[in-house]
């Protein structure tokens, strides 16, 4: 099973995304990612993730991986927590195809292309 806590989800995502995901995990679960105030604190940020990472570990006990993309700050720490915990977090890519109309509208797709692992971080000394 792949958890995805994303703002996509995988009722929207492309066909080859969703076939990729189930080959891959079997099923998908989708979570809907929190709302994060650009006024919240780091802390404030990071109390945030370790309570997403206690739901999780309740709710799933043996989830090997999670599909996770969002506000940057949330994002960077739930990886790191959830890595810690031995679960492989993925993110998806993209081709960004951009259609610039006479009038100035700008119209993007995003085409999927492959999950990708976030690499593991070592502390530095």
């Amino acid at each position: 099973m792949l958890l995805n806590l994303s703002n996509h989800p995988s009722k929207i995502w492309s066909p080859s995304q969703l076939a990729a995901a189930q080959e891959a995990y079997d099923s998908v679960v989708d979570w809907a990612f929190p709302p994060i105030s650009p006024q919240a604190t780091t802390q404030e940020v990071a109390d945030l993730a370790k309570s997403y990472l206690k739901q999780i570990m309740t709710a799933y006990p043996n989830l090997t991986t999670v599909h996770l993309m969002g506000e940057m700050t949330f994002t960077a720490t739930l990886v790191r927590l959830l890595q810690k915990k031995g679960i492989s977090v993925i993110s998806s890519t993209t081709e960004r195809i951009v259609l610039e109309e006479k009038d100035g509208k700008k119209t993007a797709q995003f085409l999927f292309c492959q999950f990708r692992t976030y690499p593991f971080l070592k502390k530095t000394t």
